[in-house]
């Protein structure tokens, strides 16, 4: 904050806030410290914080360390929301959650969750991390598909480390409550500012993505495509309407065994194991990318399938 700043932080934070719909926004270190610099400036000791219970460790840690009363909500279930919302008796109220969940790529009906929010004057944050590049026509993230950015009650925030490619991350929505975290937030105050090479890489792939949105409908169609073989070949897969494709495993050691065995025969898969998820829930995830091929694609999946442990 205090030199760290250059004209071309400036120019990548004008054109995020531009791409995703919002007034203005604020650029970080890390997606990561974004999420915590976000929840810890809006929230404080006296407000309530409702929040999804699949949600992120970022955004967890973040409602810890706001010093809030925290109450869990079941994943994707509003009407336990507004049950809290209703009976609460804090004045100040921020929902939190993700729009695309990291595990299992499911998403948030944002619609439904901020009329929630708004019939009981909560304020809304949104976790576009999975969503910007690949949802909505350009890949201006859930919110801008929805309709919701720019909203006065709503901030998003965001990763430049997965579609874009680079690292960093950014808090986005209205002028005022930016200037707010700017002069809050403690994971940017404190904190190095992001160097200008991610700077700039992260600027030139957004310029990228606003020249060719095909690129987001490609993420979506080869995760369909995963989708569909995998389901196919009789494997337990989640639905997937983003560009995250997730595998139910079983056990750590399950899982784990089976992401050795694809990478041994040339597929790199993610693995999530406890602490990432409870015991007996691990997953194998699958990252969809706009330049695989649909023969690439079909090969993959045959793999993973050949590949499960007995």
């Amino acid at each position: 904050m205090v030199t760290g700043t250059i004209g071309l932080h400036h120019e990548l934070e004008r054109e995020l806030a531009a791409f995703c719909g919002t007034e203005a926004a604020l650029v970080f270190s890390s997606g990561y410290l974004a999420n915590l610099g976000a929840v810890t400036a809006l929230c404080r000791p006296g407000s309530l914080v409702a929040a999804d219970t699949a949600n992120h460790a970022s955004l967890i840690d973040g409602c810890r360390l706001s010093g809030a009363e925290v109450v869990d909500v079941p994943h994707h279930d509003t009407a336990a929301l507004e049950k809290v919302l209703a009976g609460r008796r804090r004045p100040r109220a921020l929902v939190v959650t993700e729009s695309v969940f990291s595990v299992d790529g499911d998403l948030t009906d944002l619609a439904e969750v901020r009329s929630v929010c708004r019939r009981h004057g909560a304020g809304l944050l949104v976790d576009e991390a999975h969503a910007l590049g690949v949802v909505g026509g350009r890949g201006e993230g859930a919110l801008g598909a929805a309709g919701l950015a720019g909203s006065p009650d709503t901030v998003a925030t965001v990763t430049l480390s997965k579609a874009l490619g680079a690292q960093g991350g950014a808090v986005l929505g209205p002028r005022r409550v930016i200037e707010h975290v700017i002069n809050t937030a403690r994971g940017f105050l404190f904190d190095t500012g992001v160097a200008p090479a991610c700077a700039g890489g992260a600027l030139a792939a957004l310029r990228v993505l606003g020249r060719e949105p095909e690129r987001a409908a490609r993420v979506r169609a080869v995760a369909a495509r995963l989708h569909a073989g995998l389901a196919a070949a009789g494997l337990p897969v989640a639905p997937a309407r983003a560009g995250v494709v997730s595998v139910r495993a079983g056990s750590a050691r399950h899982a784990v065994a089976w992401r050795e065995r694809c990478r041994e025969a040339g597929v790199e898969v993610g693995c999530f194991r406890p602490p990432s998820v409870p015991d007996r829930f691990s997953r194998l995830r699958l990252t969809a990318r706009a330049d695989l091929t649909d023969d690439q694609v079909d090969g993959a999946v045959t793999v993973i399938a050949d590949c499960r442990p007995g």
